[in-house]
């Protein structure tokens, strides 16, 4: 497992708004579509492209193409899908597959409750989105399905995550090619399985309580 902590000035400066309380949802959303964008830029750096020969307005030249088959895009339902915007704004023609998944509060276990990829993966480069990798569980369950639909190339890139978090998908998908690309890396986990000092719920913080 590969981990990528993304070091600038201007995602810092983002995730202090992000976990100011005070900051509201409308803001909130648009950030996280932001930093996304710049969190994107770090997680494509190896997605396979092909060369491309194509003429310009006065020479033949030859660039590069992304690869078939496309890459896919995987938010996890339902705090994923604020990542899922800055995403497809950096790889437009990525294809887009979801997964819905929800965490026990008393177990902190998770279930998948809805999903909607392809049947085959062999080959694919997924990106998965998470925005908070906090016990791990959640996400791990979500590339293991990947990886049984054929993946080879699984990235996860999230906002936050806590060191309790990588340590149990590094113990759990030891030998599988992973690679995880945060905002940030947190202090632990509280009691409750809450990142800290974290940002809270980032669910609730950009759809509000439902």
């Amino acid at each position: 497992m590969r981990v990528h902590v993304a070091d600038h000035p201007l995602i810092t400066h983002k995730l202090t708004v992000l976990r100011d309380k005070n900051t509201p949802s409308p803001v909130f959303r648009a950030l996280v579509g932001e930093l996304m964008t710049l969190l994107a830029y770090e997680a494509t750096r190896d997605v396979r492209v092909e060369p491309h020969a194509i003429e310009t307005p006065v020479a033949p030249t030859t660039g590069v193409r992304i690869s078939e088959p496309r890459p896919l895009i995987v938010p996890i339902l339902r705090a994923g899908l604020g990542m899922l915007e800055g995403m497809v704004t950096l790889l437009p023609t990525a294809e887009v597959g979801f997964l819905g998944m929800a965490r026990n509060e008393v177990t902190l276990e998770p279930t998948t409750y809805a999903e909607r990829l392809p049947d085959d993966l062999s080959d694919r480069q997924c990106f998965v989105l998470d925005p908070m990798l906090a016990t791990g569980g959640s996400l791990t369950a979500a590339i293991q399905f990947l990886f049984a639909r054929g993946a080879q190339d699984v990235t996860a890139i999230c906002i936050l995550a806590a060191p309790e978090g990588l340590a149990a998908i590094e113990k759990t998908l030891d030998g599988h090619d992973v690679t995880i690309v945060l905002g940030a890396l947190d202090d632990h986990l509280n009691e409750n399985g809450y990142i800290i000092p974290g940002l809270g719920d980032a669910g609730d913080r950009l759809y509000g309580l439902v």
